[in-house]
């Protein structure tokens, strides 16, 4: 384990277990998981500061996308010019074209926690005993490729891992589109056409869960659909400002 986060996984796996403590009595043998979601939701309400402002972000981005299709118009044959003007642009408006990416990069050390938490055998000297919890019979520490196979209880659990982080992947696409539509007034064509890698992004949390220890994956899976919901409730509350916006 790297000598840097070998302190944050120590307080992370008494946190965990404390939890897992306290909801035993009502979870059972999921109060492990359980404690993981709401490890992943405090960690979530530590970051929701920097999340609201990276939302107010995108709907900056939003609101200037006209702007930014008419440069790259303006500009295609230019790419030196083209770079030039759009900073200069995103400068002028206190936005960049990576406003969204905030909450990934500042999640990364908790996710680099909870992977390492879950593939060491030995915390503190003795054995990690989250690793005997499991989620309807697939170890918390387990992997898809490992064990009994993918036609086992343990693939099955894993699948339908991946079905729920594809369903939250598809929810996240839509609701960046209808950000990005309110944003613009719903002129849906002033939208700036986005390449099949960037539409196909969010669906690269099903990738990265395969190879993944599941309870890593529950953590990928609780932190992405957190996200949805913070996506939801501003796009709700620019439907509901638009009307009311002046002409």
């Amino acid at each position: 384990m790297p000598a840097l986060l070998g302190v944050p996984v120590d307080v992370a796996y008494h946190l965990v277990s404390v939890l897992a403590s306290l909801l035993a009595p009502l979870a059972g043998g999921l109060a492990a998981a359980g404690a993981i979601v709401l490890f992943t939701a405090a960690v979530r309400l530590i970051l929701l500061p920097l999340s609201y402002r990276t939302l107010r972000g995108m709907h900056e981005q939003a609101r200037i996308a006209p702007r930014v299709r008419a440069l790259r118009d303006q500009h295609a044959g230019q790419p030196d010019k083209l770079r030039s003007e759009l900073g200069a642009l995103y400068k002028a408006e206190g936005t960049t074209m990576f406003a969204g990416c905030l909450p990934l990069l500042a999640q990364w050390p908790f996710f680099s926690v909870m992977y390492l938490l879950f593939r060491s055998p030995v915390i503190e000297g003795a054995r990690n005993s989250l690793l005997a919890h499991d989620i309807f019979g697939a170890a918390l520490g387990s992997h898809w490729l490992s064990g009994a196979g993918l036609l086992s209880g343990q693939g099955a659990v894993f699948a339908g891992l991946f079905i729920l982080l594809a369903v939250v992947a598809w929810l996240s696409s839509r609701l960046a589109r209808r950000i990005t539509a309110a944003g613009t007034g719903g002129n849906t064509r002033a939208i700036p056409a986005l390449p099949a890698v960037t539409r196909l992004l969010p669906y690269l949390t099903v990738a990265v869960a395969a190879f993944l220890p599941l309870a890593t994956g529950l953590y990928l899976l609780t932190t992405s659909a957190w996200t949805v919901g913070e996506r939801a409730i501003l796009a709700t509350a620019l439907a509901r400002a638009r009307p009311a916006s002046p002409r």
